[in-house]
């Protein structure tokens, strides 16, 4: 299944480290949270990649381009130029890199990423989350429904201590409360290019019209998980999933 990421976005919240780069560039681990998604998709047998760009889109390409270059060991001739490669190979994807404009809304850049993605459902997902979300559940729930969407459900993160009050008085601090039974969604898509017609043009946001539409149509499906999510948003959430990389258990690398 073709799948779609959406990597066009300014990252304005975490400047610090946008200033010369995509936020999907962004590194966990010394590599980019890009590498880690495609990867996770990668896992599940999942390598046709089509990624929707916008601000810093000749970067991504230039990663895209050196991560087929450097993988193995590299010999280069420099009289003419020639590079060859040896021992262990990357991942064997294909990645289309598709400009989408510079400041087009989500819903804009899907529709144009749809010649790419031709007649066929396909997945969708942001260049800033990563989960340990079943790829292959979420696929052949999907598949059951028969509907033309399915988002991947999530409980909402806490972003800030809560205190319990009698009163004035605090009588506790609970620095990380338990996630709720509220849902939000959490990206991780699988679609049916019918979705599409649901996308009026460049400035439509897909969070908005197409997916409240869809709703109202009966055609959007949640997909519950209850497992690890985690956006990065800000410095803060980068240091988190960078945390949980160096410790060796990071909850979505499904790869060895």
């Amino acid at each position: 299944m073709r799948v779609a990421i959406l990597a066009g976005g300014r990252g304005t919240r975490l400047l610090e480290e946008t200033r010369s780069r995509p936020k999907c560039l962004v590194e966990i681990g010394g590599h980019p949270i890009l590498w880690h998604i495609m990867r996770l998709y990668d896992s599940y047998g999942h390598r046709d990649f089509v990624i929707a760009l916008g601000h810093w889109g000749d970067s991504v390409k230039r990663q895209v381009a050196e991560w087929c270059a450097l993988w193995g060991d590299v010999t280069v001739r420099t009289g003419t130029g020639q590079i060859s490669r040896r021992g262990p190979s990357g991942p064997d994807w294909t990645v289309q890199l598709i400009e989408t404009g510079l400041d087009t809304p989500t819903g804009g850049r899907i529709k144009r990423l749809r010649p790419a993605l031709g007649d066929q459902t396909f997945m969708l997902t942001y260049s800033d989350v990563l989960s340990d979300v079943n790829l292959a559940d979420l696929a052949d729930y999907h598949r059951s429904h028969g509907k033309l969407a399915t988002l991947t459900a999530v409980p909402p993160l806490p972003r800030f201590g809560h205190l319990q009050l009698d009163g004035d008085r605090v009588t506790r601090f609970v620095e990380k409360p338990r996630r709720g039974q509220n849902w939000i969604s959490g990206g991780f898509f699988v679609l049916e290019p019918g979705v599409c017609d649901y996308i009026e043009g460049d400035g439509t946001s897909w969070e908005r019209e197409p997916l409240e539409c869809l709703a109202r149509d009966g055609e959007l499906m949640a997909f519950r998980h209850k497992g690890f999510w985690q956006c990065m948003d800000t410095p803060h959430d980068r240091e988190v999933l960078e945390e949980l990389w160096e410790s060796g258990k990071a909850p979505w690398k499904g790869w060895e």
